[in-house]
């Protein structure tokens, strides 16, 4: 299969050719390494690879039995692990770390055929929505070098933007999946909390907010895996009713007329770019020539309040995880020890009370009970997926001032250091602050790539739909993607 084959065709189309004979797995890795070399120097996608292992595993493939019977995939290099392979979370703490086992998640695109490349790139512990650890050094962005992919997924959207593979392994705690992909042009769909797998040793991944699902550059590629991914773990902490039947056949079928609320308005009273805007109301005139009743209507959920919230919750849970690894490692951690996000949310995680923990996440079942009142009306809620499109490589990378100041946080009173999370966040939370909302509700979400600026930067557009319901954002999605709006990789200099 040459290269020109292998980038036109989606996980999908690769999976029927080689159940047809057209192509063997050998081939596709082939094509999927050949990619990865000639692309990966420049992005920093792919972190690490298991040529070797990958060309042994293709011989126990079941073409037969496996829908995806030698198709390539890249997995994150946080919670999707591999056994007997490293997974450091972009952490130098866990540089040497070597996984004991397959996740759950990973196992279930085991037993399917697809084969594991390798790692992508990603922020340190999944806290940034760029991808720059000082592990791995910073992800590019394939539509413009200087710009990043986003993150925490960054470097599974540069790796399909890029197409090494048409399909990655991608998490999604604040955005972690909708941000690369609006930054990416790709579509980025995360599923309802309770939906993918999680596990095993855990039974939720950040009190609920974050779950595992892919990136892709096609609506089918989500769809089917998707279906492929659907479970209901009796260990774990949530758990949502199995769709009866097949996402892939489902999401052909017609949009009926739905109600739809838009909003424009940063939930956190930042600026959103005209850019932003202008994809949302072309979005917005769209729909209404599809029959749609829309109306300009914000969420009622108070946006400062749940950021606030949701911090608290990133600072538990990081301090939790560092007394953990120090009981692992058996020595204490220092801040040399891990970048300076980690380690002021550690800092100020020591001092958040039981008392305030609870509180913080009592306030997620209110915005999710709001949420739930808000869909009685409307069907669904569309707002930009990103305020803005990628930032610059280094644009959000904190100065050795600005680490200064963020090191004196060990010194600070309680509302003094809460105050400080929220303003190291203020930047890129800035840039980003759509789409933290779903996460906290377990709503289901989706960027789909609807616009290029001025400066030929893909930006997307975000549809939030009621728990359960990737169904209609499937529907909604497949239709954007036969229409005019859709840019896919169209432009993007690094993909032919």
């Amino acid at each position: 299969m040459n290269q020109s084959e292998y980038l036109s065709h989606d996980a999908v189309a690769l999976a029927d050719r080689v159940k047809n004979r057209e192509v063997s797995p050998k081939e596709l890795v082939e094509a999927a390494f050949t990619r990865l070399e000639e692309v990966n120097p420049k992005l920093n996608a792919v972190i690490r690879t298991r040529k070797e292992k990958v060309v042994q595993e293709i011989g126990q493939l079941d073409i037969s039995r496996q829908p995806f019977a030698g198709v390539p995939i890249l997995l994150k290099d946080i919670s999707q692990a591999v056994k007997g392979e490293l997974l450091t979370a972009g952490s130098k703490l866990l540089s040497s770390y070597v996984a004991q086992w397959d996740s759950h998640f990973v196992a279930k695109l085991r037993r399917a055929g697809f084969l594991f490349l390798g790692h992508t790139n990603t922020p340190e512990f999944g806290l940034k929505n760029i991808t720059d650890p000082e592990l791995y050094g910073a992800s590019r962005n394939p539509w413009n070098l200087n710009h990043s992919p986003g993150g925490s997924s960054g470097g599974a959207s540069a790796a399909v933007a890029s197409g090494i593979v048409p399909v990655a392994g991608a998490s999604d705690g604040g955005g972690s999946i909708r941000i690369p992909a609006s930054f990416t042009g790709l579509f980025g769909l995360k599923p309802t909390r309770g939906r993918t797998p999680v596990g095993p040793g855990v039974g939720r991944q950040w009190q609920g907010a974050a779950i595992d699902f892919v990136l892709s550059r096609s609506v089918r590629d989500s769809a089917a895996l998707l279906d492929l991914l659907q479970t209901i773990q009796p260990e774990a902490a949530f758990q949502t009713p199995l769709f009866p039947g097949c996402y892939q056949e489902d999401m052909k079928k017609d949009v009926p007329s739905l109600r739809i609320a838009f909003s424009t308005k940063s939930p956190v009273g930042t600026p959103v770019s005209e850019e932003a805007d202008r994809a949302l109301r072309k979005t917005v005139k769209w729909l209404e020539e599809q029959g749609h009743h829309v109306e300009e209507e914000a969420n009622p959920v108070n946006g400062i309040r749940l950021m606030e919230d949701y911090f608290m919750m990133n600072s538990g849970e990081i301090a939790g995880m560092i007394i953990s690894m120090e009981e692992a490692l058996n020595q204490s951690i220092t801040a040399k020890d891990m970048e300076i996000m980690a380690w002021v949310l550690n800092e100020v995680g020591k001092n958040v009370t039981a008392a305030e923990f609870s509180a913080s996440l009592a306030s997620w079942d209110t915005a999710a009970e709001q949420m739930a009142k808000f869909h009685q009306r409307y069907d669904l809620y569309v707002t930009p997926a990103t305020a803005y499109a990628a930032p610059k490589v280094d644009e959000l990378t904190p100065t050795s001032e600005e680490i200064e100041k963020l090191l004196a946080v060990s010194t600070m009173e309680k509302k003094e250091q809460q105050a400080l999370v929220y303003d190291m966040f203020l930047p890129s939370l800035t840039q980003t602050p759509f789409t933290q909302l779903a996460n906290l509700t377990g709503q289901p979400a989706m960027s789909v790539p609807v616009h290029l600026t001025a400066d030929g930067l893909p930006l997307g557009v975000q549809f939030t739909a009621p728990k359960g319901k990737e169904d209609w954002l499937l529907r909604m999605a497949h239709t954007l993607e036969q229409s005019d709006l859709w840019i896919g990789m169209k432009g993007n200099p690094n993909f032919s």
